[in-house]
């Protein structure tokens, strides 16, 4: 089995959040060791000085530079690229460790978030102050009990998150909401994607037709409704093969199919892949020839 990895900050530092250079990474590594997938049940932010990094979150592949950020949120799978050529710094928290205000108005379970953002210059020189001075003060520049040393920590981290989360953009230019169908179907497949991937479900619980609810996924997410609950289920199915060891019928009984055979054509119908062969691309060997199952 491949273990979730959990929330381990060094002894003596305040429990729930770690700041933590990519030199730092590096060193507490075994080679190779950030090279296959991973999946925490903790936030990860990274934000370079130097350098350039390639990372993978959720099988999509992006290159971090300096000023930009990369946010994984729990249960994403996501690989380092090589650390070797970038510096930076790395913020863990758990996802308690915000209060619950911040945790809503910064909308921590957004599944949805970009995993990158690149803000403008401006917005960028506050987002790094706010991480040098998270910084500063999780290494005890200035030594207070420690009640007050994680509430202020606590505080300094909401000021990054909620930056981070809703983003000053250029003087003229803010991201539009999401019109409310589609935020109300994109919530309901995130509950009930393993239960049904029936679009008229959707719509009888939620109380629109299937074409509204099509129309308003398109708009917003630039698929149409069907397509958006398949890509949900197609996603979960990756997560659970590049990162675990299930087999493909306990996966399939995990997302509700009937069977690993139907798994298996749905999961092929959509990626073009056995789920056997996905895995071991995943995790970075050759599949044999003909493999068809987990």
């Amino acid at each position: 089995m491949i273990p979730e990895l959990a929330f381990t900050p060094p002894v003596g530092t305040p429990a729930g959040v770690e700041v933590l250079s990519l030199a730092e990474l590096r060193a507490r590594t075994r080679p190779g060791q950030l090279a296959g997938p991973s999946r925490h049940d903790f936030h990860v932010l990274v934000t370079l000085t130097d350098g350039s990094l390639g990372h993978t979150v959720d099988f999509a592949g992006y290159t971090l530079e300096p000023g930009s950020w990369l946010w994984v949120r729990p249960g994403q799978v996501h690989q380092w690229g090589d650390t070797t050529r970038a510096e930076g710094t790395l913020i863990l928290f758990e996802r308690d460790f915000p209060d619950p205000a911040t945790a809503a108005a910064a909308r921590l379970d957004e599944p949805y978030a970009p995993a990158v953002r690149t803000p403008h210059a401006e917005e960028g020189e506050a987002l790094r102050a706010a991480a040098d001075h998270l910084d500063r003060e999780f290494h005890g520049a200035l030594r207070m009990p420690v009640d007050m040393h994680v509430a202020v920590l606590r505080h300094l981290l909401a000021v990054l998150v909620l930056r981070l989360a809703h983003p000053a953009g250029p003087p003229g230019g803010t991201a539009p909401e999401p019109g409310t169908a589609y935020a109300r179907f994109r919530d309901a497949v995130e509950r009930s994607f393993a239960d049904t991937r029936r679009l008229e479900d959707y719509a009888q619980t939620l109380g629109y037709s299937s074409r509204t609810l099509s129309r308003a996924t398109l708009a917003a997410a630039g698929v149409g409704a069907k397509e958006f609950i398949d890509r949900r289920v197609v996603l979960e199915a990756k997560r659970m093969l590049a990162h675990g060891d299930l087999s493909a019928a306990r996966i399939a009984a995990q997302l509700g199919f009937s069977s690993a055979t139907n798994f298996g054509k749905y999961f092929h119908k959509h990626t073009g892949r056995t789920p056997a062969a996905f895995r071991d691309g995943a995790r970075g060997r050759p599949a044999p020839p003909g493999a068809g199952g987990v």
